[in-house]
């Protein structure tokens, strides 16, 4: 019977109590729809393009945002609409990356009580994240070959996979444990990082198991209270720090025993770190928040416009030739639009002529 290997360390446990924490002020604040759906578009194009290019993919980050903004299911389809060009199977990746993350909340959209994990659903998210990449017999499909993981830097081989009569049998008793009570006394991002580890390690498909055990992981966040809005991105958080999301994973596999501790530290590091990102994020609107009571009203200020009123808050009044130091790469048309704004909104108002104008913030900004 699948029993995982770990100790549960002191940084562990400070991980995972700044993921709860930031979890709550995230879960709990205020946030106005336009900002909520920004949000979430931009963490929905993070995972998509770092979660590919963590298996090669060369597209950048402005073309991935493209491909994200228009409908289709091909490669084809999808370049034309989009105005790019590179390798159809990039294009693809991207757009099978897409239809994973929907079809994970749609799934969690029609959950009724405690979710349950099964070879049905780990067979669908890997079809629809190889759709037209592969062959259709080995969309879904566990290997029947044996294969070898090879070190990027050096491609020689790192890890070799369990035979493939041994996938089917340890795919249903890793599920099994993952269902079952003694998986359910552990924390959620515990539970997320076995279930990514784990079916990294059994490697149960020809190709895509990566992108297929992170959808997994994912899903289990999502699902049991962790989707925090939909606002992260850990796929990120790996990408940019490729070289050691390899070697924790790499460090299970010649670890006695497969003792899991350092991984999952590494695991609950990374939802920790993005998670106090956006909570630091989220926290700067609190401005525009605070606003909104006063006014009686939604206030959607952009991200020039937060650093304004900061700076205002800060300093009690400013220049236009202040805000020309402060936003350096953004040109005097554009920040006198902003002040502009502002002004209408009631926010701010103007003092002097010509080069003497200041601003100050109104009674009902201060």
């Amino acid at each position: 019977m699948y029993q995982p290997n770990f100790q549960i360390s002191h940084n562990l446990m400070q991980y995972i109590s700044s993921v709860e924490a930031s979890r709550e002020v995230i879960k709990n604040s205020p946030i106005v729809p336009a900002w909520e759906m920004k949000f979430q578009q931009e963490a929905k194009v993070r995972t998509v393009y770092h979660g590919t290019r963590l298996e090669g993919n060369e597209l950048s980050e402005e073309q991935a945002e493209r491909v994200m903004q228009v409908d289709g299911t091909s490669s084809d389809e999808v370049a034309l609409k989009a105005g790019i060009v590179g390798k159809q199977r990039d294009i693809q990746e991207l757009i099978n990356y897409r239809s994973v993350l929907d079809w994970i909340n749609d799934w969690g959209k029609n959950l009724d009580g405690q979710p349950k994990y099964t070879e049905e659903m780990l067979k669908t998210l890997h079809s629809i994240s190889v759709h037209r990449i592969m062959p259709p017999e080995q969309c879904g499909a566990y290997r029947t070959q044996r294969v070898v993981v090879r070190s990027v830097e050096s491609g020689q081989v790192a890890y070799r996979p369990p035979a493939p009569e041994e996938v089917a049998p340890r795919i249903k008793d890793f599920l099994a444990w993952i269902n079952g009570p003694a998986s359910q006394r552990l924390h959620k991002v515990i539970r997320a990082g076995i279930m990514h580890y784990e079916l990294v390690n059994i490697h149960p498909f020809v190709e895509g198991n990566g992108r297929t055990a992170r959808a997994m992981a994912l899903a289990l966040l999502y699902a049991e209270g962790y989707d925090v809005k939909r606002f992260f991105s850990l796929e990120q958080y790996f990408d940019n720090d490729i070289e050691n999301y390899y070697l924790a994973i790499k460090s299970v596999q010649e670890s006695n025993n497969n003792d899991m501790s350092y991984w999952l530290e590494y695991f609950s590091y990374g939802l920790a770190i993005e998670l106090d990102r956006i909570k630091q994020a989220v926290l700067k609107l609190s401005q525009d928040f605070r606003l909104q009571k006063k006014l009686g009203q939604q206030v959607a200020l952009t991200e020039r416009q937060l650093i304004i009123m900061e700076y205002l808050q800060e300093q009690g009044r400013v220049s236009s030739s202040d805000l020309n130091d402060i936003l350096p790469m953004v040109s005097t048309d554009t920040i006198l639009r902003d002040l502009k704004d502002l002004m209408d909104k009631g926010l701010i108002r103007k003092h002097g002529v010509t080069k003497g104008v200041t601003y100050t913030l109104t009674d009902v900004a201060n």
